[in-house]
C-alpha cells in the first residue's frame, strides 16, 4: 500500500493498494523519499529487480535513534513495538538476529518470520509520531539529519551487499597453502599448525595444546613463569623457548579459524564476498557485520581481494578523522586552525605545542580522546590543555557526565546508553558550539565495548567511554554523511561502493573512472564535514590508493 505524506508525517493523498512493490516504485521516479518500515526488508528486493532509490526513511532505524535520545536504548525498536508503546499495549520483543552463513547468503534480507506484522495504518501512526518526537529533541534539525544519514547508510549497506567485494578464491587458497601447508583428512589442523604445536610442546617438555589458553598458562606456571593470559603483549616479554612458536601458532590459528578454507567455502560465491552490514551496529554508530568477519580481514588475506579485469579498487582512508572531529565539535579555535589543512595534523600540532615532537603531540591528542590521563599522558595532556583548552574541556566534560551516570550525545544527537542508577533528569553539560547544553536524558574500539542496555558500574570506566563516545560517535555520524555524498557523486558511474569500515571505504570501478572516484571521495569528506558540523575551517582529507589488489593499498 502507498500514500503520499505531508511534512507533518500525515497522509496527504489517497491510499493506494499496489500489487507489486517493484512496479510501484519503478513507476514513481519523481518520489523524493520513500518511507518504509525496514530498508533491510524492502530494498534488496528492489535492487534485485534493478531499481535504485535516491532517499528513504527507515522507520525502525529512526526508532532506534529516538529511543536512545530519550534515554531508552535497549527497548525493542521494531515498528510494532513503537506502535504498542504509543497505545500502552504489550510491547513485542525484537526478533533475534539470524545467523548469516552458507545457508542464508542468498536470503539475508528476506522478511524474518518472527517480525511482528503491522497494519499499514499503524505504520503511518508510528511515522507521524516519530516526526513529533524529532521536534521534541534538543536540536531537532540535527536529529533529523542524523536519522536521514542513518537511513542513507541503510541504503548503502544493502547496495554493498548486493555488489559484493571482489574476491579471488584461487588466490585465497594459494595464500592459505603458503601459510598453513597441506590440510589433513578429517578436518584437523593443517601441517604448519601441527608443526608449531609440536615445537611448543617440545619447548615445555610435555604435550601442550597451544589452542587452549588455560593449558598454556599451566605450562608456563610449571616452568616457574607466572602469566595471567596468553595475549601477545604479555608473552612477548617472557624469555622462554616456547614463546616464538606459540606466537606464530596464535597468528596462523586465527587465520585458519577466521578466514581459512571453511570460511572461503561459506562466504565467497561467484567471485564475491557479500557480508551483511549492520549500520549503527554499536552504540557509537560504528558499523558491524552479521558474521563473515568483514571488518577484520587480515592484511595477508587481502591479497585475495582483486579487482575485475579492467577495473580498479580505489581504497580511501580518512586522515586523522577523530582528532579533526574533536576540533569541529569543540569549536576550539586553535585546534580548528590546525585541522583546517589537509596535511598531517600531528605535525602541525607538534609545531604549536610540543616543540616539533610529533610523537608526543599524537600521544597527547589521542590520550585526551581515549582517556590516557596518567604518567606521560598526564604531562602531555597538560600541554594540550594550555594550547587547546576548549577541545580538552569538551572531552573532560563528557567524561565527567559519564562518571556521574548522565547521558552524552554526539554532535547530531546519537546518545550513549544510560548508566545503572543514572539521574533521569541530569544534564551532560557538553558545550555544543554556542555554549548550549544537551539535556541528559573505545583505543578506537572503546565505545564498541558497550551494547544497548549495558551500563558500566565502574564510574571511571564509564567516564572513559563517554569521553571517547562523543568523538567516535560524531565521527561515525560524519562517515554516514560521507557515504551518502559519495553515493550521490558516483550514481552516474559504473563504480560501486563495495566495502566500508569506520574510516575506510573501497570503491570498485572501471580503470578509467578511478580518477573521478578519487576526487569524489575527497569532495565527499569535506561535504560531510560541512553538513554535519556547519561552517568550520576543519578539513576531512583522505589518503587514497588506486590498486588492483587490496593488499597493495597499504
Amino acid at each position: 500500500m502507498l500514500v503520499p505524506l505531508g511534512p507533518d508525517g500525515l497522509p496527504a493523498g489517497e491510499v493506494r493498494r499496489e500489487p507489486d512493490l517493484v512496479a510501484a516504485v519503478r513507476a514513481r521516479p519523481q518520489a523524493a523519499r520513500w518511507v518504509w518500515r525496514s530498508t533491510a526488508e524492502v530494498y534488496p528486493r528492489l535492487l534485485a529487480a534493478g531499481v535504485r532509490v535516491e532517499r528513504c526513511y527507515d522507520v525502525e532505524a529512526a526508532e532506534q535513534l529516538l529511543l536512545g535520545h530519550e534515554g531508552r536504548l535497549g527497548e525493542p525498536r521494531s515498528a510494532a513495538a513503537a506502535w504498542a508503546r504509543m497505545h500502552h499495549a504489550p510491547v513485542p520483543p525484537d526478533p533475534p538476529l539470524r545467523a548469516a552463513g552458507p545457508t542464508t547468503q542468498d536470503s539475508l534480507f528476506e522478511p524474518a518470520a518472527a517480525t511482528a506484522a503491522l497494519p499499514f495504518a499503524a505504520l503511518l501512526e508510528v511515522y507521524a509520531e516519530q516526526q513529533r518526537r524529532h521536534d521534541r529533541a534538543e536540536h531537532p534539525g540535527r536529529m533529523r539529519l542524523l536519522t536521514a544519514a542513518e537511513s542513507a547508510g541503510m541504503l548503502v549497506a544493502a547496495e554493498m551487499h548486493r555488489a559484493g567485494l571482489p574476491w579471488r578464491a584461487d588466490v585465497h587458497r594459494e595464500v592459505l597453502h603458503g601459510l598453513l601447508g597441506e590440510r589433513y583428512a578429517g578436518g584437523g589442523e593443517p601441517r604448519r599448525l601441527a608443526e608449531l604445536a609440536d615445537d611448543v610442546s617440545a619447548a615445555f617438555g610435555r604435550r601442550v595444546r597451544p589452542d587452549l589458553p588455560a593449558d598454556v598458562v599451566r605450562a608456563f606456571a610449571q616452568a616457574g613463569i607466572r602469566v595471567r593470559s596468553t595475549r601477545r603483549w604479555e608473552l612477548e616479554g617472557i624469555d622462554h623457548p616456547a614463546v616464538a612458536p606459540l606466537l606464530a601458532y596464535k597468528t596462523l590459528y586465527r587465520i585458519w579459524t577466521a578466514h581459512g578454507w571453511s570460511w572461503l567455502a561459506d562466504w565467497v560465491r561467484d567471485g564475491r564476498f557479500r557480508p551483511e552490514y549492520l549500520p549503527g551496529g554499536t552504540v557509537s554508530g560504528r558499523w558491524t557485520t552479521n558474521g563473515g568477519g568483514a571488518l577484520q580481514i587480515p592484511k595477508v588475506i587481502r591479497q585475495a581481494v582483486v579487482a575485475d579485469e579492467g577495473w580498479r579498487l580505489v581504497v580511501a582512508d580518512a586522515d586523522q578523522m577523530e582528532p579533526r572531529v574533536l576540533a569541529a565539535i569543540s569549536r576550539d579555535p586553535g585546534l580548528m586552525e590546525v585541522a583546517g589543512h589537509p596535511d598531517d595534523l600531528y605535525t602541525r600540532l607538534s609545531d604549536r605545542a610540543f616543540s616539533g615532537d610529533r610523537d608526543h603531540a599524537k600521544l597527547a591528542l589521542l590520550g585526551a580522546i581515549y582517556g590516557q590521563t596518567s604518567g606521560d599522558g598526564l604531562k602531555n595532556l597538560a600541554a594540550l590543555r594550555r594550547r587547546f583548552p576548549r577541545a580538552v574541556a569538551y572531552v573532560d566534560d563528557a567524561a565527567r557526565a559519564g562518571e556521574e551516570g548522565r547521558l552524552v550525545r554526539t554532535w547530531l544527537g546519537r546518545t550513549s546508553p544510560r548508566a545503572a542508577g543514572g539521574d533521569e533528569d541530569g544534564e551532560a553539560g557538553l558545550p555544543q558550539g554556542g555554549g548550549t547544553r544537551e539535556d541528559g536524558s573505545g583505543g578506537a574500539d572503546g565505545a564498541d565495548q558497550y551494547v544497548p542496555g549495558y551500563a558500566s558500574t565502574d564510574a571511571r570506566a564509564r567516564g572513559r567511554f563517554t569521553r571517547n563516545f562523543v568523538v567516535q560517535g560524531s565521527g561515525a555520524d560524519w562517515a554516514l554523511l560521507m557515504l551518502a555524498a559519495l553515493r550521490r557523486a558516483t550514481a552516474g558511474m559504473r563504480a560501486e561502493l563495495v566495502f566500508f569500515q569506520h574510516d575506510e571505504v573501497i570503491v570498485h570501478c572501471p580503470a578509467e573512472e578511478a580518477e573521478a572516484v578519487t576526487e569524489a571521495i575527497r569532495a565527499a569528506g569535506d561535504e560531510a564535514g560541512r553538513i554535519a558540523f556547519g561552517d568550520t575551517p576543519v578539513r576531512f582529507p583522505f589518503t587514497t590508493a588506486t590498486v588492483e589488489r587490496y593488499s597493495d593499498a597499504k
